[in-house]
């Protein structure tokens, strides 16, 4: 099974927000790929289906964007998943809005959701979709930046973020993670 995890914020709050871009494409594909996410248990929003003939479980932790692990950790644990098994997705301040950069592994980089992740997982190695956001200008509050909506000028940007990270979750179905990060980061 094939675990792919979109972090953000529980809420209509937090909804359309910079720190929600992981659920965003969660809810993508979902839509795409007909799996319901109905199922609410392991402090996460989760759903289940069969892709290219491949078992999914679609999963939006619902424990606010810091303590993601506490929700990945114990629904991994329970449907006995590995973590080279794992794609989380996710926003990233230091990438330009709208570029995505996959990865098999490395640091939080400053994020916490991931910090959470790696002490839960208790590694730091799981494939990683990062979208880019941008930094915030003007002397901005990075929590105030994250959890605000993007500009009218971004979302066409950040819609295709997401249609590209979903290419990228598709592709990993049937081909290893590492040569689908190739493929996609060299695309400039």
């Amino acid at each position: 099974m094939l675990v792919i995890a979109g972090l953000g914020n529980p809420g209509k709050n937090y909804e359309n927000t910079r720190h929600n871009v992981g659920f965003m494409v969660i809810d993508q594909l979902a839509k795409e790929w007909n799996i319901e996410l109905n199922q609410n248990k392991f402090n996460g929003l989760y759903g289940t289906g069969f892709v290219s003939g491949k078992k999914v479980l679609l999963v939006k932790p619902l424990t606010y964007m810091n303590l993601s692990g506490e929700c990945l950790r114990p629904l991994m644990d329970y449907y006995d998943v590995d973590n080279e098994d794992l794609t989380v997705i996710y926003d990233d301040l230091d990438l330009p809005t709208g570029k995505i950069r996959l990865r098999t592994k490395g640091s939080a980089g400053g994020h916490n959701g991931i910090k959470s992740l790696i002490q839960h997982l208790g590694t730091s190695e799981f494939d990683r979709i990062r979208i880019g956001i941008g930094r915030p200008v003007n002397g901005m509050k990075v929590v105030d930046y994250v959890l605000g909506s993007f500009t009218k000028e971004e979302a066409p940007e950040i819609e295709e973020a997401v249609d590209k990270s979903v290419k990228a979750c598709e592709a990993s179905l049937s081909k290893p993670f590492l040569e689908v990060m190739n493929e996609f980061n060299a695309k400039v």
